[in-house]
Parts: structure tokens; C-alpha cells; sequence
């Protein structure tokens, strides 16, 4: 795949320009034009909508006219490196640094298995424009969009944790792996039984970076990297997207990428449990009682309801370090998607100023969350009788709501924040290509810019 800094350049050879149009001004801007130009725009059929490109000649050259709403965000131009052949550009109208990282995520390409038939358009850059910080960002997303593209033959659990070492070892970073049977000593009971049905043993990546006197923040992610519901098997249906269930680790390993990669001044922590959830002989079964981290037996009411047995664990050991923050991502319920959908990421917190912290984050991002409700009431649909708690609630309802309160018993009172998210474009658009998606990781990482500076 192309990196950002291929197709965003500090210098161009006479590059084609582009003038971002208005929709509201597209008259009177036609008007201003002499009639020859005029007449190819109608022969266009020009009217400025959004993302909408006319090829105009004047006597300085080509010149590309592009539709916009007026809005900041990622769409502005998003779409242009791939509508606009292959070459270079050159903007006349000053745009934000959202517009420009939004050309780089639009100039995306997933090649490991299939050539591309083409390279996106390039941008030559004005020379007060963060080439680096967007190129950063542009990158985080390219990683955690590989990874969760990648079939699930080459991206088991011991997989995914050699893409983390190589992380570290970029970043100068600490790294351990925990795997197979250790996880038992390590008291990780359940990630173990989520993943010892699998060829590729289960495993728990630790990663540590920065400063022992800064802040310690701790970013954890879902690591499934195929899920087949277990016993509890999916219908074909429901399998086929399942390379994507470990796109909370994914998105937390590229949140992780960006915060070494633009040195914030915090004590990173990276947990990343991973497993496959398969069937064989030795798979966990309903009814089985999970011996946890924390101490707390977990009955099996479903076997698809697997993530959260991860996370226990990971939030189990990251609450005993006693971070400053708690973050993170799965790819957790389909109850989520029900009520925000695919492209909204859903967030639990049990702390209002954070959460409304990265929801500002969000919104100015364009990096959309949208926060539910903790409601503690719910929490007696995860009564068992049998053990401490039951991983899934037999009640069709709230059952977001459900997998987030189970998580919050791991945490108590340290300052936490979960995503259940997608993780995976369901169509094209512009900066957000079909496939595997980084959701809520600029508006996180902004947050924690935010809230503890630049290095």
C-alpha cells in the first residue's frame, strides 16, 4: 500500500491546481469565469456538489474545479486520490490539516493479495502544512486497516503478536508475550479457554513505553482473530466477516503507534489478548465456570460471547498498575451496531469528564462516538447462579449495555473508557474506504494530546 508520505509531497513538478467550490457560491464563482470555461462546465454538468470534479483549461493551464459543502472534515477531499488520475496536484484554496489527513486515508490500497490497478493522485503540500504529524495519523490508520484486512491464515494470535514486537522494536519500546498453558499461571483463565481450541496458541502482548515519572496509560484491544461463535457456532452468514474481530486490537495497536511515533509525554501500557475462538474437542462450553484474573468465576452462557472473557483478563491486570486511564476496543456486540450502526464507534465510560472529553474530540475530528449509558440496573441480568457473574444475558435486550457492565467489574474505580465498535467499513466513501476501519483512535489520541501535551 502506498504510505502517506508517497502521496503527500513537499514538492511538486508542475502540478495540476484544484479550486474547491462552494455549492452555495458555484454561480456566481461560474460567472466569474469566461465563457469557453462556462461552456465546459455545463458540458460537465457542474453544480458543485460535494466531492463533485469538473476539468477546466485557463491560461495558467489544466485546472480541476471540486465541489464542497463548506464543512472541515475528512470528505472534503477525501475522495480525490482516486478520482483524479494517477499525478500530481496542487491546491489553490487553504484547507485544515482534518482536510489534508483526509486525502492521505483516502489514498489508501490493501495490496497483499491482489496488485492494484492503479496509485492514487499526490498532493504537493504549502510549506506551513505538519507534513509529519499528518503523515503520523495517516499511517496509524494504514496499520490498523492492514491488519484487520489481512486473512485470518496469516494473522493468528501469534501473528498479531509478531506485529507488535516489530511495533516495540520501532518504537524502543518493552515488549512480552505470554502464551499457551502460562496463561494459567499467569491467572489468565480465560483467555486461555477462549483460545485453546485453536492450532495457534492464545496469548497475552504487553508492551511498555515512555517515561516511568509521566502519566500511565493503558490501551487495550480485542484480539479475536477469527471468531466462530465456538460451540455456539455462527451461521455462515455471521462467519464471514469474522478476520475483522480482532479489529479492537488492531485499532488500540495503531493508537499505540501514534502516541510513541509523536512522543506524548505518557507511560504507554499496550495489553493485547489474543485468540482464536474455534471448535475442537478441548473448546470451552456453555455452562463451563471460568476462573478469572480477578478472582471472579465466570459461568458460559454462550460461547460467542467471548471478547469480554479477553478483556476481563487484560483489565484485571491493567487495573492492579493503577493507571491514569483505562482505554479500551472491541469489536464487542452486535447490539452496539443496532444502536449507533456500523460508522458511529459506541462508548462506555465511568467518568463523565473523559467521556466528554473524547466526544469533543470526536466531534472536531470527524472521528464520530457516541456515548451509552452504564445503567446499573442491568446489571442483574448477569446474575449466575452458579458462579460470581455469567458472560452473557440471557435477555435479547440492552445487550451492549450488558457486555460493558460485565467489563466494569474488572475495572472499579479506575478511570476507564470502552469502545464497541466496527471496526470495518461496510461501503465506500470518501477517506473511509470498504474494509477494515481505525474507529475512535484520532479522537482518543487527540483527548490524550489534550489532556497531557505535546512531548
Amino acid at each position: 500500500m502506498p504510505n502517506a508520505a508517497d502521496v503527500l509531497l513537499t514538492d511538486a513538478t508542475n502540478p495540476t491546481r484544484i479550486r474547491l467550490v462552494l455549492t452555495d457560491s458555484e454561480q456566481a464563482w461560474r460567472e466569474s469565469l469566461i465563457e469557453s470555461a462556462q461552456s465546459w462546465l455545463d458540458r460537465q454538468r457542474f453544480r458543485a456538489k460535494p466531492g463533485q470534479v469538473a476539468w477546466l483549461e485557463d491560461a495558467e493551464g489544466p485546472l480541476v474545479a471540486v465541489g464542497w459543502n463548506g464543512r472541515d472534515d475528512l470528505a472534503t477531499l477525501g475522495g480525490l486520490p482516486m478520482t483524479l488520475p494517477e499525478g500530481d496536484y496542487q491546491l489553490l484554496d487553504a484547507v485544515t490539516e482534518l482536510q489534508l489527513l483526509g486525502w492521505a486515508l483516502g489514498a489508501y490500497l490493501f495490496t497483499r493479495y491482489k496488485d492494484p490497478t492503479r496509485s492514487p493522485a499526490r498532493l504537493a503540500l504549502a510549506d506551513n502544512q505538519p507534513l509529519d504529524r499528518i503523515v503520523n495519523t495517516a499511517e496509524a490508520t494504514s496499520l490498523t486497516r492492514d491488519l484487520i484486512n489481512t486473512a485470518a491464515q496469516d494473522m493468528d494470535p501469534q501473528n498479531l503478536a509478531a506485529e507488535i514486537e516489530a511495533l516495540a522494536r520501532t518504537h524502543n519500546a518493552e515488549c512480552s508475550v505470554i502464551s499457551g498453558d502460562a496463561l494459567l499461571d499467569a491467572g489468565c483463565g480465560a483467555i486461555h479457554a477462549v483460545g485453546r481450541a485453536a492450532d495457534a496458541e492464545p496469548c497475552l502482548v504487553d508492551l511498555l513505553w515512555g517515561d516511568r515519572a509521566h502519566p500511565k496509560v493503558t490501551i487495550i484491544g480485542k484480539g479475536v482473530t477469527f471468531d466462530s461463535g465456538g460451540l455456539d457456532l455462527k451461521p455462515a452468514q455471521g462467519m464471514r466477516l469474522m478476520k475483522k474481530d480482532m479489529g479492537g486490537a488492531a485499532t488500540a495497536i495503531g493508537l499505540a503507534h501514534l502516541i510513541m511515533a509523536e512522543r506524548l509525554p505518557v507511560r504507554l501500557r499496550l495489553l493485547i489478548p489474543a485468540a482464536e475462538n474455534a471448535v475442537s474437542g478441548n473448546a470451552f462450553r456453555p455452562g463451563d465456570v471460568l476462573h478469572t484474573h480477578k478472582g471472579l468465576t465466570v459461568e458460559i452462557d454462550n460461547t460467542d460471547a467471548e471478547g469480554r472473557l479477553l478483556l476481563c483478563d487484560a483489565l484485571s491486570i491493567a487495573s492492579e498498575d493503577e493507571p491514569d486511564l483505562i482505554v479500551d476496543y472491541a469489536t464487542l456486540t452486535g447490539s452496539a451496531r443496532s444502536a449507533v450502526g456500523s460508522e458511529i464507534a459506541a462508548m462506555f465510560s465511568n467518568n463523565d469528564e473523559i467521556a466528554n472529553g473524547i466526544s469533543e474530540q470526536a466531534a472536531t475530528n470527524d472521528d464520530p462516538v457516541w456515548r451509552l449509558p452504564l445503567h446499573q440496573d442491568y446489571n442483574h441480568m448477569l446474575d449466575s447462579k452458579v458462579a460470581d457473574v455469567v458472560n452473557s444475558a440471557a435477555s435479547p435486550f440492552a445487550g451492549s449495555i450488558t457486555a460493558a457492565l460485565f467489563l466494569e467489574r474488572f475495572v472499579e474505580s479506575t478511570p476507564w473508557v470502552h469502545f464497541d465498535i466496527m471496526a470495518f467499513n461496510t461501503r465506500n466513501r470518501p477517506a473511509r474506504p470498504e474494509g477494515g476501519e481505525a474507529m475512535a483512535l484520532r479522537a482518543v489520541f487527540q483527548f490524550l494530546k489534550a489532556r497531557y501535551g505535546d512531548a
